[in-house]
């Protein structure tokens, strides 16, 4: 059987150096990118995520702090702080990766 009758992947074992590794494995091994030529600036998703932290660590807590004592206890000391919690870890996690 051809490797052009069964319409997939066929081990081809010339493709393979004396180290078990096809060219196109070594090829960011030998050559890597410099972590400076990356996109990493400090731009409005950082901004962005400088902002969340101010609101998560300074004004949710004082909105906690300010809260009337009249509410539940469950939602004054568990809610209320989950919420700045969530938005911060998903802001994180947006702000971090690239497109």
């Amino acid at each position: 059987m051809t490797s052009s009758d069964d319409g997939g992947y066929v081990h081809d074992p010339s493709t393979f150096d004396d180290d078990g590794e096809t060219s196109d494995d070594a090829d960011w091994v030998e050559t890597p990118a410099h972590p400076e030529t990356a996109d990493r600036e400090f731009d409005w998703r950082g901004w962005t995520l400088v902002a969340v932290i101010v609101f998560a660590f300074i004004i949710a807590p004082g909105i906690i702090l300010l809260w009337p004592p009249a509410t539940d206890y469950l939602f004054a000391l568990i809610v209320l702080p989950l919420i700045p919690a969530v938005l911060l870890a998903v802001t994180a996690v947006w702000a971090t990766t690239r497109p």
